[in-house]
């Protein structure tokens, strides 16, 4: 029997903790509600909790035998700023924010092995329980991290999944190496001169700067990034103006930037601050850049993905277990916890007829509760046998 089997057992009480939490999202480091929630389900189950670690998030640490070895498994517990549109009974009861990712299902996944390895102790070391805030771009993992994460509750290993919408049910998927891209927002602020749309020459034009700011900006993926490196730079927002006749004071360009390195997002932060800031002074504006490194890039420990994948191959079969996936551009928080101590991140199947995450459609498949538990009580059962020292 494996654990998802004797995690099946309470299959309906996972259920409805995780419909629960999605009823009544909430964004980054507002996660109260649920912070209590877990915490009561831990405690309820013989854990040990500490709170307000990167202000909303906690630890629930679980120790048995004499073992020295340790381990993090995390999940994310915030919500995102849309307006679900699923029609669930149990839908978002708070207007404009919804679970539009599945960290409601994370959440109660890692509660889930936590309640089976509370109960079955079948292991012998440390197992510490890591429910994370605003993984959303709000900086949750550096919170924890700078709250002393590591050094309050040291891990020898840390490890994190998400669910993925396209994935069979029932199947994982995991990558050695870089998994996803580190990720930035940012802005540039263009100001000009304005004057009437009919008298072009006495304005400083701002919106001329930024379109050919926006269009030149599309060169440093083409000649300054390495054409074996991935990088990705997309322009999502320009503003200027609000009249047909007047040419504006200021244009703001908004956008992201994605790399599977550190040193490729500086050098797109290097190559357009250069390129923003002479396009600018050519037509005698100015600009400045607010360029925001949010996500560094997700980099799996290539031992401990093996042991992640051994895990879920033990669980789910080997045909089940991907362990060469593929890379993308999307990014994750988790990265910040994963240069701080060796570790990986896993996929697990949400359903080919899922919505795609960040949609108002999305809904958390519950039937991969069982199999997402599982696979993290299994882990530490592998990592952390007993009579090991």
């Amino acid at each position: 029997m494996t654990a998802a089997d004797v995690i099946r057992a309470y299959h309906d009480e996972l259920t409805a903790i995780r419909r629960d939490i999605h009823a009544h999202p909430e964004l980054g480091f507002e996660e109260t509600r649920t912070s209590d929630l877990v915490a009561a389900k831990l405690k309820e189950w013989g854990i040990e909790v500490h709170r307000k670690i990167g202000r909303t998030g906690l630890v629930g640490v679980l120790r048995k035998g004499n073992g020295q070895t340790s381990i993090g498994l995390r999940a994310d517990m915030d919500a995102l700023p849309i307006t679900e549109a699923t029609g669930l009974d149990y839908a978002s009861q708070t207007r404009g924010v919804m679970h539009a990712c599945g960290h409601d299902g994370h959440t109660t996944m890692l509660l889930g092995a936590a309640k089976y390895l509370a109960e079955t102790g079948n292991f012998n070391g440390t197992v510490n329980f890591i429910f994370q805030p605003a993984e959303e771009g709000l900086g949750g993992a550096s919170a924890m991290l700078a709250d002393g994460l590591l050094s309050r509750f040291p891990c020898d290993s840390v490890f994190g999944m998400h669910n993925r919408p396209g994935l069979e049910l029932g199947k994982f998927a995991i990558r050695p190496h870089a998994m996803m891209a580190g990720g930035a927002f940012f802005d540039i602020t263009i100001s000009g001169r304005g004057a009437h749309g009919a008298r072009p020459e006495e304005s400083v034009d701002p919106v001329l700067a930024a379109a050919t700011i926006a269009t030149t900006l599309q060169s440093i993926v083409s000649r300054n990034v390495q054409p074996t490196d991935t990088a990705v730079l997309s322009i999502t927002c320009l503003q200027a103006g609000a009249a047909y006749n007047v040419i504006p004071d200021t244009a703001v360009l908004r956008g992201t930037a994605r790399a599977f390195k550190r040193e490729t997002m500086q050098k797109i932060e290097g190559n357009m601050r250069r390129i923003a800031t002479s396009v600018a002074d050519a037509f005698g504006a100015t600009a400045e850049v607010d360029f925001r490194f949010l996500f560094a890039p997700l980099v799996n420990d290539p031992v401990q993905t093996e042991a992640f994948a051994d895990a879920a191959a033990a669980l789910v079969g080997e045909a089940n277990t991907e362990r060469n996936g593929p890379a993308v551009m999307g990014s994750e928080d988790f990265s910040f916890m994963l240069e701080a101590c060796p570790g990986a991140y896993i996929n697990i199947g949400n359903g080919t007829d899922s919505a795609p995450v960040h949609n108002p459609l999305y809904n958390f498949n519950d039937a991969a509760i069982p199999d997402g538990a599982g696979v993290l009580a299994t882990l530490v059962e592998m990592k952390l046998p007993r009579g090991a020292v």
